[in-house]
């Protein structure tokens, strides 16, 4: 029992120093994402007649990524029941 307590005593301050770390990697990973859609919507949004770099061009590249996000990424589920003429279906 105490080698498992010392192993989780040494453990717990290497996971908290790996956290430190990560908050890093995920501030780059955030920036990656934002150049992505910026990439990706920005010639769309500019298409549509906003002007580059104004909060309505940046408000438009946001909604058309949520769009995307919200048909693409997340998996949708029908449950339908009744009898044949009759069906209740819903979708979420």
């Amino acid at each position: 029992m105490r080698t498992f307590a010392r192993a989780f005593s040494l453990a717990v301050p290497l996971l908290l120093v790996a956290g430190c770390a990560t908050q890093a990697e995920r501030a780059a990973q955030v920036q990656r994402e934002v150049e992505q859609m910026i990439q990706l919507y920005g010639p769309g949004c500019e298409k549509l007649g906003y002007r580059a770099d104004t909060d309505q061009w940046r408000e438009c590249v946001l909604k058309l990524a949520h769009r995307d996000d919200r048909y693409n990424r997340y998996p949708i589920s029908t449950n339908c029941i009744g009898h044949r003429g009759f069906m209740q279906c819903t979708t979420f």
